[in-house]
């Protein structure tokens, strides 16, 4: 049975992050919302929850599967940071997701780059983060994060089925959501605010021990359908994979959807 939570019980424990929180039964997006609500002037923190999307979305627009049991949530973020620097926040974020779920749940969790968390080599979490720049200055980013929490993925597609999971799934119970909410708003202010103190290198540190990537054979999907194979040997400072190809050579990949082989 899906726990019934209203997502506006959370009580958060924090500096600043959600300490303004809206709360909603239904959004086609929580990341659309919070870009809206950045546009009119939202300050950084605010966070955005929807008990279900009816347009949740994934990398590259794929469509997110959004049912009433999980946490589907946007954060607004307005870091003083030159815009390139925004992709790292979707590694901010995996490491605050991992660390949260290990130490709330006890579960072996691992990060898939760019944006997935997985238990064993199903996925239970996803990242969208999205930025706003003008004239080479960053004016706000939403970090949008989706867990499968009490999920019952028995209701997924089958294309989706097959690699996931929830953590009611792993569980063999439901959890409460909102305390899970509380514990990592709490976590990624923490690894944010490690961030914005030019702290990136600690991140990076923690993010490659979580890394479920670094080691394996790997397919990357670029746009415009180029396929790239190789051995994916770390991440740099950027966040880029590094790939060892066939021929020995290394190539830095910057986004694409990756596949474990």
């Amino acid at each position: 049975m899906v726990e019934d939570y209203d997502p506006c019980e959370v009580e958060v424990d924090t500096e600043y992050i959600g300490h303004e929180i809206k709360c909603f039964d239904e959004v086609d997006s929580t990341n659309n919302v919070a870009k809206r609500m950045a546009e009119d002037g939202a300050t950084e923190g605010t966070v955005v929850i929807a008990k279900t999307q009816s347009r949740g979305r994934g990398r590259r627009g794929k469509p997110w599967i959004s049912p009433q049991g999980g946490i589907w949530m946007s954060i607004i973020l307005r870091p003083e940071v030159h815009p390139s620097r925004a992709p790292l926040l979707t590694l901010v974020a995996g490491v605050a997701v991992a660390r949260t779920l290990r130490d709330e749940c006890g579960l072996d969790v691992g990060i898939k780059w760019p944006n997935d968390i997985l238990i064993g080599d199903k996925k239970v979490c996803g990242i969208l983060t999205e930025a706003h720049a003008r004239f080479n200055t960053l004016e706000y980013v939403v970090v949008g994060v989706g867990i499968d929490t009490n999920v019952d993925i028995s209701h997924f597609p089958d294309d989706l089925r097959e690699g996931a999971t929830s953590i009611k799934n792993e569980l063999k119970r439901d959890i409460k959501s909102s305390e899970l909410i509380a514990r990592f708003l709490r976590n990624f202010e923490e690894t944010y605010n490690s961030f914005k103190d030019g702290k990136m290198d600690e991140i990076l540190t923690e993010w490659r021990k979580l890394s479920k990537t670094i080691g394996r054979r790997v397919e990357i999907r670029k746009q415009l359908g180029e396929i790239v194979h190789g051995d994916a040997v770390g991440i740099n400072s950027e966040g880029a994979l590094i790939l060892e190809l066939d021929d020995g050579t290394l190539r830095k990949v910057i986004s694409g959807e990756c596949i474990h082989r």
